[in-house]
């Protein structure tokens, strides 16, 4: 075999195995992981089936093989990402087992992470902001999502001694929501740690 043979071999060799790993993940799984992140960086109204398709190595055939629609590939991102936010409470239980207090000041480190980690804010909120009005099937489970993290955060204010844990709930809340609008509109450089100050106030305020 010639120089030159061997060379594109290797080179052919190289573009398969950069591209099988991700041949490897089932088209779904592609499909829901890259509208995600598509709907994130131009909005869920900004980005179309065709660009999903192609970005997720796959066709427009495929995806609705998969998803009888565009609004239900919506609904499943968004449920991925309620289903991430649910997460975290499993992680406060095993992290600390019977310790509400230490679970609910883990709770406001976790939440500053996140915002740290998470330019473009909430992907349930964004939905909810977007597609206000529209009579979208993702509204039904996106009040859903707050009402289970709103009832979540109260059962963990009470358990951990707070005096009215529905209004701790509350301002809790109030304070992550503003604080994901000022770091889209501020960046994250004192937002988090700002943050991270207030909810402990607060908790101190009602104990």
């Amino acid at each position: 075999m010639s120089r030159t043979s061997s060379a594109k071999k290797s080179e052919t060799s190289n573009e398969i195995s950069a591209v099988a790993p991700e041949d490897r993940i089932p088209p779904r799984e592609r499909i829901v992981s890259t509208a995600l992140e598509l709907f994130r960086e131009h909005g869920i109204r900004g980005i179309g089936v065709d660009a999903i398709a192609d970005a997720a190595l796959t066709n427009k055939m495929t995806l609705y093989r998969h998803f009888g629609s565009k609004d239900e590939l919506v609904c499943e991102t968004l449920r991925r990402a309620s289903d991430k936010a649910g997460a975290i409470w499993r992680e406060l239980e095993a992290e600390y087992p019977g310790d509400p207090r230490a679970q609910l000041n883990a709770w406001v480190d976790m939440r500053a992470q996140c915002l740290n980690g998470e330019p473009a804010g909430c992907d349930l909120a964004n939905a909810a902001i977007e597609l206000k009005g529209e009579g979208h099937p993702a509204h039904e489970m996106i009040e859903r999502h707050k009402a289970e993290q709103r009832d979540r955060l109260v059962a963990l204010c009470s358990a951990a001694g707070a005096r009215e844990p529905q209004l701790l709930a509350d301002t809790l809340t109030l304070l992550l929501e503003g604080a994901r609008v000022s770091r889209q509109a501020m960046g994250a450089d004192g937002c988090c740690g700002h943050f991270a100050k207030a909810c402990r106030a607060a908790i101190a305020s009602f104990a």
